[in-house]
């Protein structure tokens, strides 16, 4: 059994939603067919997917559910988080009631293939130009759902050991010179690996955090960067 990671779907197989991704470039094109034909390939029944967030184009979950049915299709267990198109997700309840082989994580835990996944959607963080007050609200929220997250699985590790590995949809800080209070939390709960999406185009690529800093690795895991292949995490 094996964990793999690709976030930044933007799936919109509802004929109410009209998002072509082929503007955005070549890596987008006819991206829905790629993934599902690499999906297939790699990803067995008894391994897990996480998608950390920009699953669907859908505004209402009904316009978001030919989306949502056709990863619950693929093979394997698949774990997502909310991104910031992400509009259409509910009530928790009801969508972790709704799928057979998806589980949504908001303010808690999910154990899967001998680790605990843990995150939050996170947003922007003070580093960056644009941050603005209304912005700080938002950054302090989310810094408290990291933190609930990442007490589930304190709670949980009494019971039943295993690593923490941290999902995030936004990149956990801006500037790579920079540190966020985002780095801290997962410094602070010894955090080891933190994979994230979010980021699209070259100079995104090229500047956004990758690697180790502070005793943490960062990876980014979107759609377009992996070329429409799920990245094994472990």
């Amino acid at each position: 059994m094996s964990l793999f990671a690709i976030s930044d779907l933007h799936l919109s197989f509802s004929p109410d939603v009209d998002k072509p991704m082929d503007n955005f470039g070549s890596r987008w094109v006819n991206h829905a067919s790629r993934l599902k034909e690499n999906w297939e390939k790699i990803i067995r029944p008894c391994d897990t997917v996480i998608i950390p967030g920009d699953i669907s184009w859908g505004l209402k979950l009904d316009e978001a559910m030919p989306d949502l049915e056709w990863v619950d299709s693929l093979p394997g267990r698949k774990i997502m988080l909310k991104g910031n198109h992400d509009l259409w997700w509910t009530s928790i309840k009801k969508l972790n009631s709704s799928f057979e082989t998806i589980s949504f994580l908001q303010n808690d835990c999910i154990y899967a293939e001998g680790v605990y996944i843990c995150g939050s959607r996170g947003w922007i963080t003070p580093d960056n130009d644009d941050f603005t007050d209304a912005d700080d609200k938002i950054y302090k929220r989310e810094l408290l759902r990291l933190e609930m997250s990442l007490e589930s699985a304190r709670s949980c590790q009494k019971e039943q050991p295993g690593e923490i590995l941290g999902i995030m949809h936004f990149p956990p800080v801006t500037k790579v010179s920079r540190f966020s209070g985002f780095q801290q939390i997962f410094m602070d709960y010894g955090v080891r690996k933190v994979i994230y999406g979010h980021i699209h185009g070259e100079d995104g690529f090229r500047s956004c955090i990758k690697g180790d800093y502070h005793g943490t690795d960062y990876q980014l895991v979107s759609l377009d960067y992996l070329n429409c292949m799920p990245a094994k995490i472990r």
